[in-house]
């Protein structure tokens, strides 16, 4: 297993820019049980990259320079079969964010060890880093997460500024944070009816989900973001940020007193059309534990 860089080797960076990112990285570790024999990180899926997109304040392209570990008792919370990484980069484009960046770049990332417990060879591979600027720290950065540094790739950079662009859109759905009401209202007909479910956002925006049956027809529903419900627009597609925004947060059940449908029967069927909207997102898969 390959040793920790001595503390002479460190020497060579500034002591107390290393003081400085290690304080800032006082981030909550990923779950211990990834496998040690991962790359740099495991290839994100689409939940992955929005979940570090959102607490980005920039998002970059980078060139690691120089690299060096950190001794284990300096880097706290670290998990095992990981090590922590004092790196300096050379900044290659910057993806996303409004933060002015100089070309020279430092920063803490962990990465896992290989199967022979020995740190990636980085130098001059580029990466994408997830990060916020150091406050009065010209060049330093600190990691959204730990692990907040990807293996950079045409494909990735590409999937990326596709997912930034969706989030820096205008229109751009907010954040879920609960279902707040949940209310069905039957039709004339037998099987036919209407739910709707309000939900709460973390910036006080509108947003609705609505579900509408009609007898010999399917279950049709759609979602809304603003204080328009347009209840015949097409369900967010997989993959996108409407889509993010639902089936990763939504919660799996309605909360005590959220439904407030009139009757027994009509909370049943509110209860019904929730599960039919889960059903419809599927899962979210995350592969970064």
């Amino acid at each position: 297993m390959q040793k920790p860089v001595p503390a002479s080797r460190l020497a060579r960076f500034p002591r107390v820019t290393l003081a400085l990112l290690l304080s800032a990285l006082a981030l909550p570790a990923p779950a211990a049980d990834s496998p040690a024999s991962e790359s740099i990180a495991p290839i994100a899926s689409y939940a992955d990259l929005a979940d570090l997109a959102g607490p980005a304040a920039v998002v970059v392209k980078a060139q690691v320079r120089k690299v060096a570990e950190v001794e284990p008792e300096r880097a706290a919370g670290l998990r095992p079969g990981w090590a922590r990484l004092y790196i300096e980069a050379r900044t290659e484009a910057v993806l996303g964010g409004k933060t002015a960046l100089g070309e020279a770049l430092r920063y803490l990332a962990d990465v896992p060890r290989d199967a022979k417990g020995k740190v990636p060879k980085l130098s001059k591979r580029s990466v994408i880093l997830f990060a916020r600027p150091v406050p009065d720290r010209a060049g330093e950065l600190q990691l959204v997460a730990p692990d907040a540094q990807l293996p950079w790739d045409p494909s990735l950079e590409e999937r990326v500024k596709a997912l930034l662009a969706e989030y820096y859109a205008p229109s751009a759905p907010q954040a879920i944070g609960a279902v707040r009401e949940a209310i069905h209202v039957a039709g004339a007909l037998a099987g036919e009816g209407e739910t709707q479910f309000f939900l709460t956002t973390a910036g006080g925006e509108p947003a609705a989900i609505t579900v509408t049956r009609a007898p010999g027809s399917e279950p049709r529903w759609a979602v809304s973001f603003s204080e328009l419900v347009e209840t015949g627009a097409p369900p967010p597609k997989r993959e996108t940020l409407a889509w993010y925004r639902l089936a990763c947060f939504l919660p799996k059940q309605l909360a005590p007193g959220a439904n407030v449908s009139a009757s027994p029967e009509d909370r049943q069927a509110a209860v019904r059309d929730y599960r039919f909207v889960l059903e419809q997102l599927g899962p979210c898969p995350r592969l970064r534990r």
